[in-house]
């Protein structure tokens, strides 16, 4: 795996948490059987067997390792943990798999609609947002942060020369938010669907090649194909039947899976409330007052892809109260290079950082330890500004829900939603 499970979560000294899991931490060596049974689990769910608890499995052991450290947030890792609990109300095991072959009381040829179009509703979920989140100014107006990224792509073979364009920025920026907020609708329609999905390949192979963005394009490239009616499974099935001499015949057995009212109705309830989460916490940061973008309260699990480039520094410095002695801290002795860049220019880190050296600190015995920080950041090409008032006192300050008020206000105007 390249070494980036030990560089990521068995060498840091310090793991950043997500507000209220703080308990989930990386589990020193046994951290490589965590990722060991999260890969069997996924290769279980993709053959169907034992699906119920492998996909249970699946979905425990990735948000684990999703939840050990927010400085790893991608929002496809969130995406692949929300579509593994929703698969866990689904009959993925019904047809073509090792399940349905070895009891045939498991296998079905027909299931639900609702099972299918709920897939395809997270899938909407998921492109509407990234694509209302397109409708600010940095973006349409100003083609940020694109101008920024496409510009250093001048490498790509064929591709490169163009990219540093200012019509290819501007193109780029305003496809990208036309496509995410088409496409649900495109695919939905059949007489679109064809052109839909060439359209979901061109998109995303082509941020593939562009953006080191890992597994997420084949992932939405594949996820894409549930739009698609039963005859193209089929021939898909087809396909894998004869490259794997499966039979498939053995799978059509014209049965239809009824599961009963109760269950249904309990089913259809818990998917009610989880869609609605989905639905609301997108718009959580309308709470929080500020841009969204320099205090990025209410940022994460929203579904806002690639919008913004982040940089900066953040110096802090220890006060023993108590002697009124100081010191400024070396990051570089508690942090990777990696966490100290991520940690630089978001708030929540900044925190959590400082209540850490707090802990240290006292631990080594420094009395009434204070910890202020002098943090300059830049977004989307803006001048580095202060991000966090450096007179107060951070060791004093709580992690909350509520909006954190030692941060600076934003020198701009970002307008959109």
């Amino acid at each position: 795996m390249n070494g980036w499970i030990e560089k990521f979560y068995i060498e840091p000294k310090l793991f950043f948490s997500y507000y209220g899991f703080g308990w989930i931490k990386p589990i020193g060596e046994y951290t490589y059987l965590l990722f060991i049974v999260c890969v069997l689990a996924a290769f279980f769910v993709m053959i169907g067997l034992k699906y119920r608890w492998a996909i249970g499995v699946f979905f425990v052991s990735f948000t684990y390792i999703e939840l050990m450290d927010k400085t790893t947030y991608l929002n496809h890792y969130y995406f692949v943990s929300v579509l593994s609990f929703l698969m866990l109300f689904l009959p993925a095991n019904a047809y073509f798999s090792i399940d349905a072959y070895l009891n045939p009381k498991k296998a079905f040829q027909k299931i639900p609609r609702w099972t299918g179009d709920s897939i395809k509703f997270l899938l909407s979920i998921v492109y509407l947002f990234a694509g209302l989140a397109k409708l600010n100014s940095d973006w349409l107006l100003k083609a940020m942060p694109l101008k920024i990224w496409l510009s250093s792509k001048y490498e790509i073979p064929l591709l490169g020369p163009f990219l540093s364009e200012n019509w290819v920025h501007y193109a780029f920026s305003w496809g990208g938010a036309f496509y995410d907020l088409a496409i649900p609708f495109l695919l939905l329609y059949r007489k679109t669907r064809p052109y839909a999905f060439g359209m979901v390949l061109i998109f995303h192979l082509l941020t593939r090649i562009l953006f080191p963005i890992g597994m997420f394009p084949y992932i939405m490239i594949v996820a894409a194909l549930i739009f698609f009616d039963a005859s193209v499974h089929h021939k898909i099935l087809r396909h894998l039947s004869s490259a794997f001499r499966i039979p498939k015949i053995v799978f059509d057995n014209g049965k239809s899976l009824v599961i009963s009212t109760l269950r249904t109705r309990v089913i259809q309830g818990i998917l009610i409330v989880f869609f609605g989460l989905q639905i609301i916490l997108p718009f959580r940061y309308l709470a929080y007052p500020g841009e969204l973008f320099w205090t990025e309260e209410g940022y994460r699990f929203s579904w806002r892809v690639m919008l913004m480039e982040k940089a900066g520094y953040a110096q802090f410095k220890i006060v023993d109260g108590h002697s009124g002695r100081w010191f400024y801290v070396d990051n570089s002795d508690f942090l990777t290079g990696f966490q100290e860049k991520q940690m630089s220019f978001q708030p929540d880190f900044i925190l959590e950082y400082a209540h850490y050296l707090r802990d240290h600190f006292e631990s080594q015995g420094h009395n009434q330890v204070e910890v202020y920080v002098e943090s300059r950041v830049t977004l989307n090409g803006r001048r580095s500004t202060p991000l966090v008032n450096p007179s107060i006192d951070l060791a004093k300050e709580k992690e909350s829900f509520k909006h954190k008020n030692w941060i600076n206000p934003f020198s701009d105007e970002i307008k959109g939603i």
